[in-house]
């Protein structure tokens, strides 16, 4: 898989604050990307590089394989998370404006429009002013305004706040459409389920800094740690949990039980493989559940930031 974009060692400072300490990314075309990191972190600086809002201080994004230059703007559709609609306008007048502003002609902006007015039911809505429309209407014509000129890379920030259940998976649907019609998307959340659901790479910026990166089932796979949610039924639970805890590391669960089934959460060491816990509870009991415990984006995320600043 080819690369639509890609930072080099950018780093941006605000007086003798450092925003962006020598960030690297790597977006793969068609690739749904997650940029995270705290509040702070810096994902927003890096954006706004991408944008051309502000220009690094040191280091090179390229699109396509060339360096970045003002007029790939109109390749970049960009939702940010503090949305910038003109309170006062007509919706229509205002999307029609923005979207020539993205080098579209009005006739084409026209098409575009109707076509996902119609899609998202909203045609009713064009002679509206802005002001007029609750929070989730106001951003679903943001989003209609940073799609319809199909560019090559979507950054969205924060893309579903403000929508309720329904129409934030509305638009999680309209986000993997445009990818599998060949977007690219840079995503930017604190919602870490919509990571699990959407990205396949992601990039942590904590503090300024890139302290992890790569395809997320790998980065899975780096923080897995030999841990079991295993549950069994067995003549005698508090016994064979104390012999359990002889031989393994019990750590909590939050699983619930069924019955009276014993259930626990297992960590066997490095050097030992899955089967000798799988064959040591067969002597116990009936096993009614036994799987590893892969960490989620969440749990990742989490971890990392801690480590970081410990090491910090």
């Amino acid at each position: 898989m080819s690369n639509l974009l890609v930072a080099e060692n950018i780093v941006k400072n605000y007086g003798n604050f450092t925003a962006l300490n020598n960030v690297s990314i790597i977006v793969p075309k068609g690739s749904i990307f997650g940029l995270l990191g705290p509040n702070g972190a810096g994902k927003t600086t890096l954006i706004r590089v991408i944008n051309q809002i502000t220009l690094p201080d040191r280091g090179t994004v390229y699109l396509d394989g060339n360096p970045l230059v003002l007029e790939d703007i109109k390749h970049i559709g960009y939702l940010p998370e503090e949305r910038g609609l003109y309170k006062s306008m007509k919706v229509g007048e205002q999307a029609l404006y923005l979207a020539q502003l993205k080098g579209m002609s009005k006739n084409d902006a026209k098409k575009q429009l109707k076509y996902w007015f119609d899609k998202f039911e909203i045609g009713d809505w064009w002679n509206k002013k802005v002001q007029e429309l609750s929070k989730g209407m106001a951003q679903k014509v943001q989003f209609i305004i940073t799609v319809m000129h199909k560019p090559k890379l979507l950054i969205f920030d924060e893309p579903f706040s403000g929508f309720d259940p329904i129409n934030a998976n509305l638009i999680k649907d309209e986000i993997l459409q445009l990818r599998d019609e060949g977007a690219t998307v840079i995503f930017s959340t604190h919602r870490m389920e919509s990571v699990e659901e959407l990205c396949e790479h992601i990039a942590l910026i904590d503090k300024s800094n890139k302290i992890l990166d790569g395809k997320l089932s790998d980065i899975k796979r780096q923080f897995k740690s030999n841990t079991y949610e295993i549950a069994i039924h067995t003549s005698d639970n508090i016994s064979i949990e104390k012999e359990i805890a002889e031989k393994f590391e019990i750590l909590p669960s939050n699983r619930k039980a069924l019955d009276d089934e014993l259930v626990l959460k297992v960590k066997i060491k490095n050097d030992e493989i899955s089967n000798n816990l799988l064959n040591y509870l067969s002597s116990k009991g009936m096993i009614s559940h036994f799987a590893e415990v892969i960490p989620n984006a969440n749990e990742i995320f989490i971890q990392a930031v801690n480590q970081n600043t410990k090491n910090g």
